[in-house]
C-alpha cells in the first residue's frame, strides 16, 4: 500500500474522481485532507486548463489536497492515467494531514506529517512558473479556467 497526494481533478467533487472508485483499477481509500509541507507552484495551464504542480519546491504556496491509500494496482493505473513519466513524474513529498479536532477537545491534535507520492511536472514551459499560483484547485473555481475533460478532447 502507498499514500498518494491528489491536488487536482482526481479529488472528491472533481471531474476525474470517479476513476478512483472503479474496482477494475485497484483499491483507493480516502485518508485525510492534507497540505504540502513545502510550498510548490500549483498552476492551471495548457489548452485544456489542467492543474499542474510544478516541481519547484520552496516556491509557490503550500498546496491543499487529499491523501489516499492505494494498492499497487491503483498506483500503476494512476501512473498510466497521469501519463507518467512522460507528462507527469511521480515523486515523494511530505504532507501535513489536516484533521478536525475532536468535539469538546481542549487542544487540537498535534499535526501529523506523512510521506506521499504526488504527480508533478519537472519539465514545463518556463512561462508556466509565472502563472498565478493557487493553494487549492477546483475545476469550477473563481479562476474562470474551466477544465476540459478527456472525453471532450
Amino acid at each position: 500500500m502507498a499514500l498518494v497526494f491528489l491536488y487536482g481533478t482526481l479529488k472528491r467533487g472533481q471531474p476525474n474522481h470517479r476513476v478512483l472508485w472503479d474496482g477494475a483499477h485497484g483499491s483507493a481509500a480516502f485518508r485525510a485532507r492534507g497540505r504540502t509541507l513545502d510550498p510548490y507552484p500549483l498552476v492551471i495551464a495548457g489548452e485544456h486548463n489542467i492543474p499542474w504542480l510544478l516541481h519547484l519546491p520552496g516556491s509557490g504556496r503550500r498546496v491543499e489536497g487529499e491523501v489516499y491509500t492505494v494498492d499497487e494496482r491503483m498506483l500503476r493505473f494512476l501512473d498510466d492515467f497521469e501519463n507518467c513519466p512522460a507528462l507527469y513524474q511521480r515523486t515523494a513529498l511530505r504532507v501535513q494531514l489536516l484533521e478536525e479536532g475532536a468535539p469538546g477537545a481542549e487542544e487540537p491534535p498535534a499535526p501529523t506529517t506523512v510521506q506521499c507520492f504526488v504527480y508533478s511536472r519537472a519539465t514545463f514551459p518556463p512561462e508556466w512558473a509565472q502563472l498565478p499560483h493557487y493553494d487549492s484547485y477546483d475545476s469550477e473555481g473563481p479562476h474562470g479556467l474551466r477544465y476540459n475533460p478527456r472525453e471532450n478532447r
